[in-house]
């Protein structure tokens, strides 16, 4: 396989993997005034330290959490996929932007226009705020079009390297913690305290993507975890082996940025170990991922979306590389 350009981006797997089928989309809903939903506070000691639950709605299988761009305020994605904030160019059209001339965005139906960056003077997400924030511009007109739902942007890794995230899908809460430099080494969720109720793994941050390790039919593969896919996804090129745990059930279209599409085979796949727990039965979309290499960091087997996150509560250590599956 040839070696990746080193200046081919993963934009969010959110992009890549709406399923397509024939028919029209409604128009966008108007939606009432966006209020911020209730937030509960703990301040702890260290002036860098935040703890915040934040409530979240659903368009899907996507997570939808309010948040405030400068003046502008609604529905923001977690996307986990992107390495940084995302705006939408529809609402943020009058934004100075900069074009990046030695980036272009790439998902898995292929390139797309150049980068363009901006900047948002001040970002609020639960009781965290972020000053000169860096942001991409993209059109999202296609997804909010798919959701019918208005959306402001997507809200990438670098918003939360510095913290600690559990999500608990059953309750719709996330559990956000900014972990201080005086308790980067020892900081520890309550939610965490009876270890017998959850198993941990490592993870690595890669280009500002959750990697972990998993194992499948005998392999050892390399995943991004990214709670902005709607679907697992499966390199089309992996060893026979691997396939063997996969039960094709049929085949649908992905549509990408810029609304390009490509065909994908859906179906089941077993047996697969994460985290030293051993999935039944996962469904699974497999289709080529050689577009979605990193610049620096080589390229991954598979995406684990909503339908491998959303079984369990989750938990995140950005600090410490960690992630705490519940059993």
């Amino acid at each position: 396989m040839p070696k990746p350009s080193r200046h081919i981006l993963f934009i969010p797997a959110i992009l890549c993997l709406l399923i397509s089928f024939t028919g029209f989309a409604s128009p966008i809903k108007k939606e009432p005034p966006v209020k911020f939903p209730v937030i509960t506070l703990q301040t702890l000691p260290g002036a860098d330290s935040l703890s915040c639950i934040i409530p979240f709605s659903r368009a899907g299988n996507l997570i939808l959490i309010k948040a405030k761009a400068d003046t502008t305020v609604g529905n923001f994605i977690l996307d986990s996929g992107a390495p940084n904030l995302v705006l939408n160019l529809t609402y943020f059209r009058d934004y100075p932007t900069t074009h990046f001339s030695d980036g272009e965005q790439t998902n898995i139906t292929g390139s797309t226009a150049p980068m363009l960056k901006t900047m948002v003077s001040k970002f609020e997400l639960g009781t965290l705020s972020y000053s000169r924030l860096d942001a991409d511009l993209a059109n999202l007109g296609h997804l909010e079009n798919t959701k019918r739902v208005k959306i402001l942007g997507l809200l990438g890794m670098e918003l939360f390297r510095q913290c600690e995230m559990i999500i608990d899908y059953e309750k719709s809460l996330i559990y956000l913690h900014r972990i201080g430099r005086k308790e980067a080494s020892s900081y520890q969720s309550p939610q965490l305290s009876n270890t017998a109720d959850y198993s941990v793994m490592p993870i690595e941050l890669k280009d500002n993507r959750i990697i972990t390790r998993i194992e499948l039919g005998g392999k050892k593969l390399r995943f991004i975890i990214d709670c902005g896919a709607e679907s697992n996804v499966l390199d089309s090129r992996l060893p026979n082996a691997v396939f063997s745990k996969v039960t094709i059930t049929g085949r649908v279209m992905l549509t990408g940025a810029g609304n390009k599409k490509v065909e994908a085979l859906h179906g089941n796949l077993k047996d697969m170990m994460v985290g030293g727990q051993v999935i039944g039965s996962l469904p699974v979309l497999v289709t080529n991922l050689e577009k979605t290499c990193f610049a620096y960091s080589g390229c991954v087997d598979g995406i684990l979306g909503f339908d491998f996150l959303s079984l369990h509560k989750i938990g995140f250590n950005f600090v410490t590389r960690k992630m705490y599956i519940w059993k």
